[in-house]
C-alpha cells in the first residue's frame, strides 16, 4: 500500500495543513502530532515524511515514484523510526527500535492505525512496558548529525514519544534546540502531558481529532467489503477510533474478555455491600486482573471507562450516542445505567485514571484493584443528588 496522504482516512484539514508547510518553504523542525493511534497520526506522519522526502521531484516522475515507492516499503535511507522496545528472547539488553527493524516494518504493512499494545505483542513483550531510553536518543543523535543520503531532508519519526524516560528526553531537548540543517523531527504521542513541558514549547503542536463515523464507514466498505448499513454500525461503536473498529470486526477482540471481567466486577461489587463472602470474591477477581500483563491491565482500565461513560449516556438519555452492546444478554446498559450518575461517575472515573497511573509506574497489581474494588463497591451505592 502507497503510505502518502491518499491512503490517509480523513483528516483532511491537516492533510492540507502539512502540504502547505512544504509548498511555502517553511516546515517546522520539530512537530508534536497529538492524538489516538486510531485516529491516523502514524499514517499522516508517514505520508508527511513521504511529501518531504519526495518534495524535489514532480509528482508525475519516475524519480518521485521511486522515492515514494522506498517509502511505503519504509526502506528509504533518510526516513528514520523510533518506537517503544523492550527486551525480549532476540534482544536481551540495551533494546533500541533498530534491533526490531523488520518486526516493526511488519506492523507497519499490517496495522499502521495500531496501539501500542499491539506492537508489544508483534515483539512478545505484551506483558512489559515499551519504553524510549537513552541509548535511543544516542543513536538518534548519530543517525540526525550525518548528512543526508540523497542530499535533500530527514525525517525522524518517534512514535509513542510520551514513552521516553527523562534521560531519554533530555537528550531529545537537546536535538530539537540545536537540531540539524534540513531535519525534521516528529513527535507523536497519545498523551502531551506525558512529554516534559521543554520539549512541548518548543514543537509545533497538531491535534488530531477522532475520526468521523463517515470516514471510518467509508474505510470499511472499501477495504473490508463490509455493506454500508454493517459499516456504518461497527463505524458508531468505533466511537473516532478505526482501530477499534478493526477491533470490533476480529471476533477474538480482547473486549470479550473485558466485558466478562467488567461484569464480574461490578455485579460483585454490588454484592460487596455488607457482604463478607462478596468482599472475598472481590480479593479473587483483583488476583485474576493483577495477573494479566501490564498494559494489558491498562487497556482493561481504559475500556472500563469507556462503559462506565457508555452508562452515563445511556441514563441522561443520549441515545444518539450510545455504541455498546453486551456480548452477554444477562447484562443490561439500561439497568446498570441508573447506578452511574453526576454524583459518582467523576469519582469513579478518577479512581479508574489512578489505578491506570499506578499500573503505568510498576505498582503492585493486587494491591492496585483490590483498592480500586473497594473504591467501586462505595461509589455505585452513592446516592444521585437530587
Amino acid at each position: 500500500m502507497r503510505m502518502d496522504f491518499s491512503n490517509v482516512i480523513g483528516q483532511k484539514h491537516l492533510q492540507s495543513h502539512l502540504l502547505t508547510t512544504i509548498e511555502n518553504g517553511r516546515i517546522p523542525h520539530a512537530q508534536l502530532f497529538i492524538g489516538k493511534s486510531g485516529t491516523g497520526v502514524l499514517p499522516a506522519a508517514i505520508a508527511y515524511a513521504n511529501a518531504i522526502l519526495c518534495s524535489n521531484f514532480s509528482p508525475e516522475s519516475e524519480a518521485y515514484k521511486k522515492c515514494s515507492q522506498k517509502v511505503s516499503n519504509f526502506a528509504h535511507p533518510d526516513l528514520h523510526f523510533v518506537y517503544p522496545v523492550n527486551t525480549n528472547d532476540k534482544v536481551k539488553k540495551h533494546p533500541v527500535s533498530g534491533n526490531f527493524s523488520e518486526e516493526w516494518r511488519g506492523f507497519l504493512k499490517e496495522s499502521p492505525y495500531g496501539s501500542l499494545f499491539q506492537w508489544l505483542q508483534k515483539l512478545g513483550i505484551e506483558k512489559k512496558q515499551g519504553n524510549i531510553k537513552v541509548d535511543e536518543a544516542a543513536d538518534m543523535m548519530k543517525k540526525l548529525s550525518l548528512k543526508a543520503y540523497e542530499g535533500g531532508y530527514k525525517v525522524m519519526i518517534v512514535w509513542m514519544a510520551d514513552k521516553m524516560n527523562t534521560q531519554s528526553a533530555n537528550k531529545i531537548l537537546k536535538l530539537i534546540e540545536e537540531p540539524p540543517e534540513k531535519t525534521v523531527l516528529l513527535l507523536l504521542t497519545e498523551d502531551e502531558e506525558q512529554i516534559i513541558s521543554t520539549i512541548q514549547s518548543r514543537c509545533q503542536k497538531l491535534h488530531f481529532p477522532l475520526l468521523s463515523e463517515d470516514d471510518i464507514a467509508t474505510f470499511l466498505h472499501r477495504t473490508k467489503q463490509l455493506d454500508e448499513n454493517t459499516a456504518l454500525k461497527i463505524a458508531h461503536r468505533a466511537n473516532g477510533d478505526v482501530n477499534k473498529a478493526m477491533q470490533i470486526i476480529d471476533e477474538d477482540s480482547d473486549d470479550n474478555i473485558f466485558e466478562r471481567l467488567f461484569i464480574d466486577w461490578v455485579r460483585t461489587a454490588f454484592k460487596a455491600k455488607g457482604n463478607k463472602a462478596s468482599i472475598n470474591d472481590l480479593l479473587k477477581w483483583s488476583d485474576t486482573v493483577a495477573g494479566l500483563g501490564r498494559e494489558t491491565q491498562k487497556k482493561f482500565l481504559t475500556y472500563c471507562i469507556e462503559v462506565f461513560r457508555q452508562a452515563l449516556l445511556k441514563n441522561y438519555k443520549a441515545e444518539s450516542l450510545l455504541f455498546f452492546e453486551a456480548n452477554d444478554s444477562k447484562f443490561s446498559l439500561e439497568k446498570f445505567a441508573p447506578f452511574v450518575h453526576q454524583n459518582n461517575i467523576f469519582d469513579i472515573t478518577e479512581a479508574l485514571e489512578k489505578a491506570i497511573y499506578h499500573v503505568e509506574r510498576n505498582g503492585n497489581g493486587k494491591i492496585i484493584f483490590t483498592d480500586l474494588s473497594i473504591s467501586l463497591t462505595r461509589l455505585i451505592h452513592r446516592k444521585e443528588l437530587v
